[in-house]
C-alpha cells in the first residue's frame, strides 16, 4: 500500500508543466478576481474578518484600508439615523409641555356676520313735516371763515415741539381701524357690506358722492397739505379720510393724507409758557379741538409716532381745562362755567378718539365723569340739550346726545329723551327752514348740517343697535332714506381728477352745507360714512372702556352735581 502511494506521488510530480497560455489565463482570472466590484455588504464582512486577525497580518491591512474607504457612506447613514432619533426624542418631550391658547373672536365680528344675516326692511316713504315753528336759537359758530392759514407760515419764536422721524414712519396695520372699545371696520371688503341699500344702509349712490367729494378735497389741496381757511378745514378733512379707510399706505388718497396729517402735526406749537396751541385754529379754538380729534384718531389708525405725541400734547391740555362743572368755554379757558355745548362736543369726540387709540392723559377718565355730569345736569333742559348752561334746548340736542351714546351712556333717559325730541328731524340745508326746536318736530334750520352731522351718528346709533326699539329704528330710516335721496342729487360736480388707475373721475362739493364749502362738503361726506365709519355702540364692548356708572352712582352724581352748579347769566 505503501509503495503505491509512493507511486502515485511520483506521478503527480511527474505531470507536465503548464503552457504559456495556461498560464496567462490563470494570471487573467487572478487579476480580474483581483479587480472584481464586490458588494457593499461582502466587502463588511470582510473587513470584519480581516479586523480580526493579527495586526501584521496582510487581511487586517487590507480591512483597516477597507475601512478607511468605508468611513465616508457609513458616516452618511449613521448621522442622519441619529439625527432622526434625536429629533423624535426632543419632540417627545417637548410635546408633553406644549400649552394651548385660548384664542377669543372678537365680538365686533360676530355681530358684522349677524348685521349681514339680517333681513332689509321695505323702504318707506319720507313725508316731510309742514309745521314749522318760528323760534330764534344761537348758532354755533366753528371759526371765521376769514381766519385763513398762511401757506408759508411766518416764523416764529415760539419753540415747537420736536418731531424728528418723518411722516412715511407709519405701521400700515392690517386692518384700517383697530381701536380699543368701539371700532367699524373701513376696508374695502366690510364698506361693501354696508352699502347694500334699502332703509337702514348706503348704496351706489352714497358711495358714489363721497368719492366725488373725497377726488374734490385731493384736487383742491394746497402743496403744503392744508385746505384754504381755519385749520379746522383740514382736520376735518383729515377725518373725512379716514372714515372712508384711507391712510398714507393709500393708492388712491394716501399721499393726500400723508401731507394733511403732517401739516396738523407741523401746525402744533408750545407757547413761552408750555402751553400747546395749533396755528390757525381760530379765536374760539374750536379749530384746535377738531385737529386734536383728527390727530387722535390718525394715530389710531396709523401708529404714526408723531401723531401720538401731537394728540396726546394736545389731549393733555383739553382735559386739564376742563371746567369746575365739566364742561368747556371757548379757548379752553379753565375757570368758565359756561359749558359751551358745540365746543363740549368736539373736546368729548377728542377725548373719545384718544381713549379708543389708546391714548390716556392725565385725568382722562375722571374728566369724562365729571363732563356726563355736566351734560346730565347742567346741559340737558326740557327735554334736549341747550347751547350753553341753563339755557333752552337747540339743535345742539343731538351733539350731546351722540356725546353720551360715544362715551357708554347711551341707556340714560337723557338720551332717550333727546331721541324722542329728534324724531321727527330730516336732513335740511341752511336756508330750507326756520324754526327752532320741538319735541319729535324738524330739525332747526338755523345751523342744519352742523346739527345734522351729530343728528346722523345718533339716529344710526339708536336705530341699528343689537335690540333695537321701532321707533328708533323708524327714525334712523326715515333719516337715512331722506339723505340717501337729498345729498348725492345735491352734488355740484367740479371737473375731474385721475383715479388710482389713472382713469379721469368726476369731483363734486356742496355749497349749501355749513360755514364754508370746505367744511360743509367734509360734513356732509362724514354723514354718507355713519354706515361703516363707527359701529353700534350697543354692538362693542364701549362703555367698558369708560368704568360706566351703575345707576346708583349716576343718581349721586347728578346729585353732587347739582350741589356745584354755578348760576349763569345766558
Amino acid at each position: 500500500m505503501a509503495e503505491e502511494e509512493y507511486l502515485e506521488e511520483e506521478m503527480l510530480e511527474e505531470e507536465a508543466p503548464l503552457t504559456a497560455e495556461e498560464l496567462f489565463e490563470q494570471h487573467k482570472a487572478e487579476i480580474n478576481a483581483a479587480f472584481e466590484e464586490k458588494g457593499f455588504f461582502t466587502r463588511m464582512g470582510e473587513m470584519f474578518s480581516g479586523l480580526s486577525k493579527p495586526k501584521s497580518s496582510a487581511e487586517y491591512k487590507l480591512a483597516k484600508t477597507e475601512l478607511q474607504r468605508l468611513a465616508a457612506p457609513l458616516l452618511a447613514l449613521l448621522l442622519p439615523t441619529l439625527g432622526v432619533t434625536a429629533l423624535i426624542v426632543i419632540t417627545a418631550i417637548t410635546g408633553q409641555s406644549k400649552k394651548v391658547i385660548q384664542v377669543d373672536i372678537a365680538k365686533v365680528q360676530e355681530e358684522e356676520v349677524e348685521l349681514e344675516e339680517e333681513k332689509e326692511p321695505e323702504p318707506e316713504e319720507i313725508i316731510p313735516p309742514d309745521e314749522q315753528v318760528d323760534v330764534q336759537v344761537d348758532t354755533p359758530v366753528v371759526g371765521p371763515v376769514t381766519d385763513v392759514v398762511t401757506p408759508n407760515a411766518t416764523p416764529t419764536t415760539e419753540p415747537v415741539s420736536v418731531k424728528p422721524a418723518a411722516q412715511d414712519s407709519v405701521a400700515l396695520i392690517k386692518s384700517p381701524i383697530m381701536m380699543k372699545s368701539m371700532a367699524g371696520s373701513r376696508s374695502p371688503g366690510m364698506r361693501g357690506a354696508f352699502l347694500r341699500g334699502g332703509g337702514r344702509y348706503g348704496d351706489a349712490e352714497t358711495e358714489g358722492a363721497v368719492l366725488k367729494a373725497l377726488r374734490w378735497l385731493k384736487k383742491n389741496q394746497a402743496a403744503q397739505g392744508n385746505w384754504p381757511g381755519d385749520i379746522a378745514n383740514t382736520a376735518l378733512a383729515v377725518l373725512a379720510y379716514l372714515a372712508h379707510g384711507e391712510t398714507p399706505g393709500s393708492k388712491e388718497f394716501g399721499e393726500t393724507v400723508e401731507k394733511a396729517i403732517q401739516y396738523l402735526i407741523d401746525a402744533q406749537t408750545m407757547d413761552a409758557n408750555g402751553v400747546c396751541h395749533f396755528r390757525g385754529a381760530g379765536g374760539t379754538e374750536y379749530g384746535y379741538l377738531i385737529c386734536t380729534y383728527a390727530l387722535a384718531e390718525a394715530y389710531g389708525m396709523t401708529k404714526n409716532p408723531n401723531a401720538k405725541e401731537a394728540a396726546t400734547i394736545a389731549l393733555q391740555r383739553i382735559v386739564s381745562n376742563q371746567s369746575p362743572t365739566g364742561g368747556w368755554d371757548y379757548n379752553m379757558k379753565k375757570d368758565s362755567t359756561r359749558d359751551d355745548m358745540s365746543f363740549e362736543g368736539w373736546a368729548l369726540q377728542a377725548i373719545k378718539a384718544g381713549k379708543m387709540a389708546g391714548l390716556h392723559p392725565d385725568g382722562i377718565d375722571e374728566c369724562i365723569k365729571k363732563a356726563i355730569r355736566c351734560l346730565k345736569t347742567r346741559n340737558f333742559r326740557n327735554g334736549g340739550f341747550n347751547y350753553t348752561a341753563g339755557g333752552a334746548p337747540t339743535g345742539l340736542t343731538a351733539t350731546g346726545c351722540l356725546c353720551m351714546q360715544l362715551l357708554g351712556y347711551m341707556n340714560e333717559p337723557e338720551v332717550k329723551a333727546a331721541l324722542d325730541t329728534m324724531r321727527g328731524w330730516l336732513p335740511l340745508f341752511e336756508g330750507e327752514a326756520k324754526g327752532g326746536l320741538v319735541a319729535g318736530g324738524p330739525m332747526p334750520g338755523t345751523a342744519p348740517q352742523y346739527y345734522g352731522y351729530y343728528a346722523a351718528q345718533c339716529k344710526y346709533q339708536a336705530g341699528m343697535c343689537a335690540g333695537a326699539k321701532p321707533e328708533n329704528v323708524k327714525s334712523w330710516q326715515d333719516w337715512n332714506m331722506a339723505m340717501k335721496k337729498k345729498y348725492p342729487q345735491s352734488i355740484e360736480l367740479d371737473g375731474e381728477i385721475a383715479d388710482a388707475n389713472g382713469k379721469m373721475q368726476p369731483c363734486g362739493f356742496w355749497s349749501k352745507g355749513y360755514n364754508n364749502k370746505y367744511m360743509g362738503t367734509c360734513l356732509i361726506a362724514l354723514q354718507l360714512m355713519v354706515y361703516y365709519r363707527y359701529l353700534p355702540t350697543t354692538q362693542t364692548e364701549a362703555a367698558k372702556a369708560i368704568d360706566t356708572p351703575d345707576e346708583t352712582e349716576t343718581k349721586a352724581s347728578a346729585k353732587k352735581a347739582k350741589e356745584v352748579q354755578v348760576e349763569v347769566d345766558i
